[in-house]
């Protein structure tokens, strides 16, 4: 396992760019909107401007990838999203600053699946629950810890959280994965179109905006309800990404042991009532508890479902990767859009709703446990 790390580490790190990417900006709103000379809800839009290109053409990037090579499409996607994170930085005005965001948002694409796909290639087939549960929680990390390390570059200057970025992407462009094994045809789209892969995108959806995308509402609760400044908060969000850290090979493991579906049931029915909890916690102390409960629950689903999705379509591994992961980040970006209405009538009602959508991520994946 050891003589893989040269070749996995830069895999794991090129997972946590995505996320990262898109929540980064969340924590620059104040000094964008002083660069830029624009509004609030302007500068707010360059969230969803990164996430739905980025979601969007991951239902058909890992299949693109897989047939022009996973290399070629990985190293260029590198490439890409340095020239575009540069531009994001130096831009002069809001208009191209959005028009970067979405451009970052559509090579960064390319990237995730195929990354993935391509760590799965990489170990042994009695290891790929650890190894996919360990890019998982690097993930989730990288959603929650961008606030924090955006506010940390944003406190220097606010085009570091791009420049830096840009420069971490050049150097991965040197180090792509290896290419798929030769197989007798092309992938084709048409082979992730199965009911597995649809139960899976189910899965990831409910799993992103019941459990991962919350985080804005806690962020809310913190600030409204126990009146903690930005760097509490920010600390207090970081402890779900801590506990994905630190449970993701374990839950990897667990995958493994007790099977995929197993696994996920159990991190849906922890998370639900843990999400839940979330609107009723008495104290500042309690909440920063159930937050980081949540990131180990978390840490099951997505171990769990991550392994099935580069299971499901062995002939075109990344293409049913990369559409599974469009639903999961377009479970993000609607979390706020489902959300947030239900906490200004009522915050427990918020996090309720948010329960409930967890619970389904269980009910979406438990037909997969009789099937093969």
């Amino acid at each position: 396992m050891r003589r893989r790390w040269p070749r996995t580490l830069p895999l794991y790190i090129g997972g946590f760019l995505g996320p990262f990417g898109g929540g980064v900006v969340a924590v620059l709103v104040p000094q964008l909107r002083d660069a830029f000379d624009a509004s609030t809800a302007t500068v707010a839009a360059s969230i969803p401007a990164y996430l739905v290109p980025f979601a969007v053409l991951q239902l058909v990037s890992g299949t693109v990838g897989e047939r022009l090579g996973r290399r070629r499409v990985v190293r260029t996607g590198y490439l890409l999203y340095t020239g575009f994170s540069v531009l994001a930085g130096l831009a002069p005005g809001i208009g191209l600053f959005l028009v970067s965001r979405a451009l970052q948002g559509a090579a960064n694409a390319f990237l995730t699946p195929l990354l993935l796909a391509g760590l799965a290639d990489e170990v042994s087939a009695r290891q790929i629950g650890r190894a996919v549960g360990t890019f998982a929680a690097v993930q989730t990390a990288a959603v929650a810890l961008s606030p924090l390390c955006g506010g940390v570059l944003g406190a220097i200057d606010w085009r570091l959280a791009f420049f830096v970025p840009a420069l971490v992407a050049a150097g991965l462009a040197l180090l792509p994965p290896a290419d798929a094994r030769p197989r007798d045809e092309l992938p084709r789209l048409r082979a992730v179109m199965t009911r597995r892969v649809g139960l899976l995108s189910g899965a990831a959806f409910a799993g992103y905006a019941g459990v991962t995308g919350v985080v804005f509402l806690v962020a809310l609760r913190a600030a409204d309800e126990f009146g903690l400044a930005s760097v509490e908060r920010g600390v207090l969000l970081a402890g779900f990404g801590i506990a994905g850290m630190l449970l993701g090979r374990a839950a990897g493991d667990a995958v493994d042991r007790y099977g995929r579906v197993p696994i996920v049931l159990a991190g849906a029915a922890a998370c639900a009532v843990l999400v839940a909890a979330l609107g009723i916690a008495p104290t500042a102390a309690a909440l920063g508890a159930l937050w980081f409960a949540t990131g180990l629950g978390s840490a099951l689903i997505w171990a769990g479902i991550n392994t099935l999705a580069v299971e499901a379509v062995p002939g075109n591994r990344a293409g049913g990767t990369s559409v599974v992961s469009a639903f999961k980040f377009a479970g993000n970006a609607a979390a706020p859009i489902m959300w947030l209405p239900l906490y200004h009538a009522d915050p427990r009602l918020g996090f309720l709703g948010a329960a409930v959508m967890a619970g389904l991520t269980g009910a979406f994946v438990a037909p997969l446990r009789m099937a093969r």
